[in-house]
């Protein structure tokens, strides 16, 4: 539980139940990001707009099985391994109607936005309608990495890539890398820069042959791709992607930095670029499973370790374990 800015602890609290419509899940395994950071921290713009008040439970990628549920027609769901959607539209307005719940006015984000506990806890409590079964074929890890699978799939075909055509992906966190692990499943040509040489390193052994640093960008590379997602948090990088991507080309932009980037139109629409943003993985997370499960993208090496509940403050300190991994994604799990 994060009581306040900068202070969280490990709280004993009553055994949640599923009510009509829910499910109770026991949690296997549940990854730590950059947003749940920023509500630690109390950095996080929902704090200062007022949807987001302390004390809250951070979690929304997960994975756990289902020990209990509400409603009788839910009985078929009894054992399954599942994840959730974060975005808990309202279900009535016309975006949920039209499969938008993810920009729901009224909607909880699991975690992170309104009243509905995350899943950094040994029990959990989802909306039926938005949980999704996870196939026998599909690891703990990569059962817990569904929700950023799903935002950078979405990223992927946001870009509309062809086979043969030149991505690149600027940003080699856990985005990144997926973006880059998804880019390479449809035949691109994929390119990826950051700062980390460990992370670079490891967007190697993933398969991406062209791999730079961000600052390598600088020269020789202007107009050289078809399509560019951003997956940083710096706030230069906008800028620069016009200047990398063709005329007519395509520009996603996933990653949020924390100040406001500087974009001139008159570049995006005097070369004719077609932009796309990406708030959520809802609309990408059954594909985010399917190319899990078919291993087209196999995500487990992103995870570097797994920690028990007790060391997520140390986590989101940026502290690490003596023998972490080379891969970005913290996972916790609330059985050790």
């Amino acid at each position: 539980m994060v009581v306040s800015p900068g202070v969280a602890e490990v709280q004993e609290i009553s055994e949640p139940v599923a009510s009509p419509g829910e499910l109770l899940v026991a949690v296997e395994r549940v990854g730590i990001c950059g947003t749940d950071v920023e509500l630690y921290t109390g950095e996080m713009a929902y704090i200062e707009q007022g949807y987001t008040t302390f004390p809250l439970r951070l979690g929304h990628e997960w994975a756990g099985r289902v020990v209990a549920t509400g409603s009788p027609d839910d009985a078929g769901w009894m054992g399954k391994l599942v994840t959730g959607d974060t975005m808990l539209g309202c279900g009535r307005c016309s975006y949920c109607q039209s499969g938008h719940q993810h920009v729901c006015p009224d909607r909880n984000e699991l975690g992170i936005r309104g009243d509905w506990a995350g899943a950094l806890a040994e029990l959990m409590v989802i909306p039926t309608r938005f949980a999704l079964a996870i196939p026998d074929t599909v690891s703990l890890a990569a059962a817990a990495l569904v929700e950023p699978g799903g935002n950078s799939l979405r990223a992927v075909q946001a870009a509309a890539i062809e086979p043969g055509q030149r991505v690149l992906i600027i940003g080699a966190g856990t985005i990144g890398l997926l973006c880059a692990q998804f880019a390479l499943a449809e035949g691109a040509d994929v390119f990826l820069a950051g700062v980390r040489s460990g992370a670079l390193a490891l967007a190697r052994e993933l398969g991406v042959r062209n791999v730079l640093t961000i600052a390598e960008l600088e020269d020789g590379f202007d107009n050289a791709f078809d399509s560019v997602i951003d997956a940083t948090s710096l706030e230069s990088v906008p800028e620069m992607c016009i200047r990398l991507v063709r005329p007519a080309g395509r520009l996603v932009y996933i990653g949020l930095s924390s100040t406001p980037s500087t974009v001139d139109t008159r570049d995006i629409v005097l070369r004719d670029i077609s932009v796309v943003g990406i708030l959520s993985a809802s609309p990408g997370l059954a594909g985010a499973i399917a190319a899990f499960a078919s291993g087209a993208v196999v995500p487990d090496r992103l995870v570097s370790e797994v920690v028990a509940l007790d060391e997520v403050p140390s986590r989101l300190e940026g502290q690490r374990g003596e023998n972490v991994g080379p891969g970005p994604k913290v996972h916790v799990d609330p059985r050790l």
